[in-house]
């Protein structure tokens, strides 16, 4: 499914050169160190992105965004959200893609970084939907939580912990996780009570 969507999206603009990014992105969500981002990743963020297609504004710059906002993710940097930025807009030089779309997706995949509201309710659709597992019942959010934990496994306990209860209590201390009312009618009170649970278990 993934490999269509992105080859007829990317073919609009390129043809030429579509096949051989969809090898590139697959070789790098495929990566062995890869646990939770991955292309299941990729196809539940398009699952949960396609319930609101009809409210967003730019489908192909929301599409790009969701393949090359995790293409870089190594787990002992800070900066692979910029990094897989950098990368995305070079893929979309290549392919020709309009100038202003390119930036927009972009800030996309930059914004993914705070997950904190933006003016741009194409993008805040996207985070939401990027933190989509965050709601979902309690055992896709512990198999979700593990994964994440197995690609930070090189860390112990005891410097592991202390950065996800930062993450997790940076979540609850927003007035809501979810930036836009589709998302949050779905999944605020849900993800709330994971994270708390989450907690209680570090």
């Amino acid at each position: 499914m993934l490999e269509e969507l992105f080859i007829n999206t990317a073919s609009g603009y390129s043809k030429d050169l579509s096949t051989a990014l969809w090898q590139e992105i697959k070789e790098y969500y495929n990566h062995k160190s890869r646990k939770y981002h991955n292309l299941t990743h990729l196809e539940n963020l398009y699952k949960e992105i396609s319930f609101c297609k009809e409210l967003i504004e730019d489908w192909d710059t929301v599409l790009f965004a969701l393949f090359y906002h995790d293409i870089i993710y190594k787990s002992t940097r800070n900066d692979n959200e910029e990094q897989s930025a950098e990368l995305a807009v070079q893929r979309l030089k290549e392919i020709n893609y309009p100038e202003d779309k390119t930036e927009r997706c972009r800030q996309m995949i930059l914004a993914t970084k705070s997950h904190l509201p933006v003016s741009d309710n194409d993008i805040n659709l996207f985070t939401d939907a990027d933190l989509s597992i965050l709601g979902y019942d309690w055992s896709k959010y512990a198999k979700y939580y593990k994964q994440v934990r197995e690609e930070y496994s090189f860390y112990p306990d005891i410097l592991y912990k202390p950065g996800r209860k930062k993450v997790l209590k940076h979540f609850l201390s927003m007035s809501f996780i979810y930036k836009t009312d589709f998302f949050r009618s779905k999944y605020e009170e849900n993800a709330k009570e994971n994270i708390r649970k989450e907690l209680t278990k570090l």
